[in-house]
């Protein structure tokens, strides 16, 4: 009897060991982040910031946010320290940063060279390098492919609270081709002959809470123009965005123009 208690404990042992022996990283899966109802966090939500001499303007709502750009990833090296948003980064989470997207908000990234797709919470601010659109944490990166060759061609598309995948979004406000993608845009509100009028507009975008519009002036044939605008941008998405958000407070007159 004791001999059959002795043997059956042995091969318990044993298929334990198949179990608990694994490390807990092997066999964990990474968490896909859902979209929950979440307030914006108390920090990295200014209304504008600078960053390298260029000002970045941060969305008031991440609805129908859609856009397509180079994402790159970052990690060790940040690997416990605190986020724009507050947190303490995590190098295998499903994080990711972006440079207008309130905090937090959740993202759809599909790889376009080769078709994973995940999605991430973003909870950080960045990359401030010319073309990139999003940060990935290690974990989102290694989970896209992204990785390996550090970079990758993407598509993000905010996702709505309780999903998991996008709404299919189409852009509202196309952007003329002729326009050079590097020139800066701005979204004009008005034109006007009276520096009265472009005043009174723009202390009207202030109370919306429109801290960066401000009056330009610009001499024509016909005379001295004030023009009331808010920028500069230089992402044509994310001037969509603020079209939509302006208007959304009544401001039907706000319009993408390019630098001139």
């Amino acid at each position: 009897m004791r001999l059959k208690l002795l043997l059956c404990l042995t091969v318990c042992l044993a298929l334990g060991a198949c179990t608990f022996g694994v490390p807990i990283g092997e066999r964990s899966k990474t968490q896909v982040p859902v979209a929950t109802s979440t307030q914006k966090s108390k920090y990295g939500n200014p209304s504008s910031y600078v960053v390298f001499g260029k000002r970045y303007h941060v969305l008031d709502s991440a609805d129908g946010f859609v856009q397509r750009g180079i994402a790159s990833w970052y990690g060790i090296k940040f690997h416990g320290r605190k986020t724009s948003s507050g947190e303490i980064y995590n190098m295998h989470a499903m994080t990711a940063a972006h440079k207008t997207l309130p905090l937090p908000a959740y993202v759809h990234v599909k790889n376009l060279d080769n078709g994973r797709s995940a999605v991430v919470r973003v909870n950080d601010r960045g990359p401030f390098v010319q073309g990139r659109i999003i940060d990935l944490s290690y974990a989102a990166a290694k989970k896209l492919g992204v990785k390996g060759p550090g970079t990758a061609n993407v598509e993000i598309r905010v996702v709505n609270r309780g999903q998991t995948q996008p709404t299919s979004v189409v852009r509202a406000i196309p952007l003329s081709d002729q326009a050079n993608k590097d020139a800066p845009l701005f979204i004009q509100m008005g034109s006007f002959s009276s520096q009265l009028n472009a005043s009174n507009l723009v202390q009207d975008l202030h109370a919306a809470n429109e801290t960066s519009a401000r009056v330009s002036q610009l001499q024509t044939d016909n005379g001295l123009f004030y023009r009331v605008r808010v920028g500069p941008l230089f992402d044509i998405d994310e001037a969509n965005a603020i079209v939509r958000r302006l208007k959304g407070k009544g401001f039907q007159t706000a319009r993408i123009v390019v630098q001139d």
